[in-house]
């Protein structure tokens, strides 16, 4: 009997791998006006997560409705927000991380980002602000977007 090659499989890269872990994130969104998770990494682990939801303990826009105003919906935490908070409160340094969000940052999710010492963000598709990109190069945060793919580099 001959020994057969093992088959090669491609596998993604580890931006699409934590990006694909990010858009599962998003599946426990409670605001149904945008599903955006978020995942912080550093050498390849994964630190904490977040997704769109309402303040704790209080009742979620999928249930009761939106607290909109200006065509946002203000009642969410925001998913990049909920990463961060979850890594304060569980002790967790992030400094240095990697953010993956499957939406680019809002202004202030971009502004907690950057003070919180991230220094690589990975989005999915663009939301609204430009401002993050001259930002982002003036303070050394790399901006990177990832596109969905289940195949290799």
């Amino acid at each position: 009997m001959t020994p057969t090659a093992p088959k090669t499989q491609r596998r993604v890269d580890w931006d699409v791998y934590f990006m694909n872990i990010a858009r599962v994130v998003s599946s426990r969104s409670t605001c149904d006006r945008k599903f955006v998770g978020a995942v912080i990494v550093r050498d390849k682990t994964i630190l904490s997560t977040g997704y769109n939801g309402s303040i704790r303990k209080l009742e979620h826009c999928d249930e009761v409705g939106h607290m909109m105003e200006n065509d946002h919906c203000v009642a969410t935490v925001h998913a990049e927000a909920n990463a961060i908070l979850q890594a304060a409160k569980n002790g967790v340094c992030i400094d240095g991380a990697t953010i993956y969000t499957t939406a680019s940052p809002c202004w202030p999710c971009f502004k907690l980002i950057a003070n919180a010492g991230l220094r690589r963000i990975c989005y999915g598709e663009f939301y609204r602000d430009e401002r993050i990109f001259s930002i982002a190069a003036k303070i050394g945060v790399d901006l990177v977007q990832v596109t969905p793919s289940a195949e290799g580099k």
